[in-house]
């Protein structure tokens, strides 16, 4: 594929992504690029179950969240005995399942909190990209938009002490996924990009061994207009890559000491990463990314630790503030550029889920699966706790104006009536 041709690919897909943003489609763990940021205006501050559009009840559970491409809401489940994954599309409007295509997977002894079904979907306009990771094999698939399998690629199984959970995502022409390991150097640490066409191998990056991460990869535009992968984990630390080439173009490998769960977020030429152990956060840091000269490097703008750092949820950056939902259910607020904590308050539960920004407001769900409404700002404002009656370790998803939210065996939609 020529540059030129690369560059058009790349820009449609930052096109879609802007579209996104207004309301349209949901491609991907966070939404549009992974940045959890939607400008809907139709979603509901409180509720009540007689405010959903529907509700329905999944074929088996899960932390995954949904994806959404015009017609068709995508979501993955697991079913045991014997282990299935499942991908489910059902009908936006009506919650009507379209179809559902079933994987058999080898059973393995996750982290209790953990999930068979913890990789999230991508989508784009021709078909919807599925990872399934267990620790005898890694399943890559896409199938298009009516459920036939357009290609399939199986590769060896992911070792680590409590489950893989990093999912799949999309730039230019191509389906990057990360595929770590823990322990011995007989298990292959590497991170992927694979055509979403054919589903050939594109590049491959050799990793070493060490946790793995379950960080899901997003896209900075440099301002020369290329754009660059941007990777985190515990070994590497904050890594920009060439998506074209899989060359690697800068490492901030001090970075990120423990732990990587959560996915990086950008705030104009800042990545903001956190990592931690032992389920609690160990440090937050925010990395400047170099421009694009000759033996420019990236540096650490500041970092933070303590107690309040999150391990599991992502974070949120938006207008110079960043958002923190913790895993022990505190939620900050602090500057981007200087880490200075605004206000920290705990609303409801604990997280897992990571929040979204919706039309100046955040929405996050607690692990007992009530929905946490604050005002996006310099100042706490708590405007609701919605509770959905069953719990949740997945992030928000919003698609032309409506919000989708999975509990462990449903799946709902509100919202979207004023749009």
């Amino acid at each position: 594929m020529t540059y030129r041709t690369w560059m058009i690919s790349v820009g449609l897909v930052a096109l879609v992504c802007a579209g996104s943003a207004g309301g349209h489609e949901w491609t991907r763990f966070r939404g549009p690029n992974g940045q959890g940021i939607s400008d809907a205006r139709s979603i509901p501050i409180t509720w009540t179950e007689k405010d959903y559009n529907w509700k329905v009840k999944l074929p088996g559970g899960g932390h995954s969240s949904p994806v959404v491409w015009a017609e068709r809401v995508f979501v993955t489940c697991e079913r045991p005995e014997p282990l299935r994954g499942i991908v489910l599309a059902l009908d936006v409007r009506t919650g009507q399942a379209a179809w559902q295509k079933q994987y058999d997977l080898t059973p393995y002894r996750p982290h209790d909190d953990n999930s068979h079904a913890a990789a999230t979907p991508a989508v784009d306009a021709d078909a919807v990209y599925i990872l399934w990771q267990t620790a005898r094999e890694t399943i890559v698939a896409a199938l298009d938009h009516e459920g036939r399998e357009l290609w399939r690629q199986d590769r060896p199984g992911t070792h680590s002490q409590f489950g893989p959970g990093t999912s799949p995502m999309l730039v230019g022409d191509v389906v990057v996924f990360t595929h770590e390991q823990e322990g011995e150097e007989k298990y292959r640490s590497e991170w992927i990009a694979l055509d979403r066409r054919t589903g050939r191998p594109r590049w491959t990056i050799p990793r070493q061994n060490s946790e793995i991460s379950c960080s899901t990869p997003c896209v900075y535009q440099s301002q020369d207009g290329k754009p660059q992968l941007v990777f985190t984990s515990e070994t590497d630390g904050v890594t920009g890559v060439d998506p074209e080439t899989g060359s690697v173009l800068w490492e901030s490998r001090a970075s990120l000491p423990a732990r990587v769960v959560g996915s990086p977020v950008l705030a104009g030429d800042i990545v903001i990463s956190a990592c931690g152990k032992g389920g609690t956060g160990r440090q937050l840091v925010a990395v400047r990314i170099p421009p694009n000269e000759a033996g420019k490097q990236p540096q650490i703008v500041h970092t933070q630790t303590g107690r309040l750092i999150p391990y599991v949820p992502t974070p949120l950056a938006k207008d110079g503030l960043l958002y923190v939902f913790h895993d022990q259910g505190e939620v900050r607020g602090l500057r981007v550029e200087t880490g200075e904590v605004l206000w920290s308050h705990k609303p409801a539960g604990t997280f897992y889920g990571s929040p979204v920004w919706v039309n100046g407001l955040l929405y996050g769900i607690d692990r007992k699966g009530n929905v946490v409404v604050l005002r996006a700002g310099p100042s706490y404002e708590l405007l609701a706790v919605n509770a959905l009656g069953e719990k949740s370790f997945a992030t928000p998803a919003v698609a032309n104006g409506v919000m989708y939210l999975r509990t462990d065996s449903h799946l709902i939609s509100l919202g979207g009536r004023k749009d």
